[in-house]
């Protein structure tokens, strides 16, 4: 009998600049998330989520005055 095992999640490198990411290092401390590239796969998590569903959560729409902010400076 074999045993099912978990498939293992495959990860990329994304570039951000150094100063940015030590913004987001600040911005986390007191959000609970472990690292800088965590957050950042929720934010994205969340804006991808915004658009194919077109509602928001408190979470959600956070992550989307974080988006238009990012895109403001010129980052997305």
């Amino acid at each position: 009998m074999k045993v099912k095992r978990k498939a293992r999640k495959s990860f990329t490198t994304v570039s951000i600049p150094s100063s940015l990411f030590e913004k987001v290092s600040e911005d986390i401390k007191d959000k609970g998330f472990p690292s800088v590239s965590s957050y950042v796969a929720f934010l994205l998590r969340m804006v991808l989520s915004e658009k194919s569903t077109g509602k928001r959560s408190g979470a959600e729409k956070e992550a989307y005055l974080i988006k238009k902010r990012l895109e403001a400076m010129g980052y997305l």
